[in-house]
């Protein structure tokens, strides 16, 4: 975390964490803020924690942030996104938070597969496991604008062909 910034606004953290929570709010008094993200959110009393999952959107929900709509790409299979909304309502009735998965250019069909095995652990373990997924989308979105990547929903570039090899006879 050597490029992690000394000073965040609240602004930009919601930006970074989807909304301004209570967590955000605390976050922003630091000097270290990203450095400091993990810890201060595992100190956090439980309904802090919860605000902050929540702020959350759904994996395939048609309104979410830009930012949340460049990391889940534009798959719009209409069997996958019916099966993980059916998948987050479980997820949210048995665990009473939002499922959080750092998306990481994965595909939905491919976080469909991360929900449907989420969903058999204990809520210690995923309350555990969205938190350090909330921060590791949070860095990943500071480091992105710092250092953009190409936008997965656009076509891909056309690579060179690369000359072939003359083989020896």
């Amino acid at each position: 975390m050597h490029d992690l910034p000394r000073k965040l606004t609240v602004d930009d953290l919601a930006a970074l964490f989807e909304g301004r929570t209570r967590f955000v709010e605390r976050l922003a008094g630091r000097q270290n803020p990203l450095g400091d993200a993990r810890a201060l959110l595992t100190s956090l009393p439980e309904p802090e924690q919860l605000e902050a999952l929540n702020a959350h959107p759904c994996i395939g929900a048609p309104r979410v942030s830009p930012a949340s709509a460049r990391e889940q790409g534009g798959e719009r299979d209409p069997a996958v996104l019916g099966e993980l909304a059916r998948a987050n309502r479980l997820y949210e009735a048995k665990f009473g938070f939002r499922f959080v998965v750092f998306v990481n250019r994965r595909t939905r069909a491919e976080i469909l597969r991360v929900l449907q095995a989420r969903i058999t652990r204990t809520r210690e373990e995923e309350l555990r496991t969205g938190l350090d997924e909330l921060v590791s989308i949070a860095l990943d979105r500071y480091q992105s604008r710092r250092h953009p990547r190409p936008d997965r929903s656009a076509p891909p570039a056309r690579r060179a062909r690369r000359p072939r090899r003359l083989q020896s006879r």
